[in-house]
């Protein structure tokens, strides 16, 4: 059996890199972001934020908003045809219209 080498960050130079612009400490409205069960979002993976991270893979994603555990929310996902649960910290969503 094939032993992996690394951690789930490993291959993530790109997409765990801020814009020049966007670097600098968190704003407070993006990390207390309110969803609502239905809502549609986007999933990004915040540098700055190690809680509430999903696994790489699902890094452009769009989901739902199935409810709430926590500080984090049950997005649900379709991967490949395979309904999925991701729990998310909000500072990882953005808001899909």
């Amino acid at each position: 059996m094939v032993k992996r080498i690394g951690t789930q960050q490993r291959k993530t130079r790109y997409k765990l890199t801020r814009p020049y612009r966007e670097k600098g400490k968190i704003s407070l409205s993006q990390y207390f972001q309110l969803y609502h069960p239905g809502d549609k979002v986007g999933l990004k993976l915040h540098p700055a934020e190690q809680h509430g991270r999903f696994f790489p893979r699902f890094h452009g994603f769009t989901g739902r908003i199935a409810g709430r555990k926590g500080r984090c929310y049950e997005v649900a996902i379709n991967d490949r045809g395979k309904e999925k649960t991701l729990y998310v910290h909000p500072l990882h969503l953005i808001r899909q219209e």
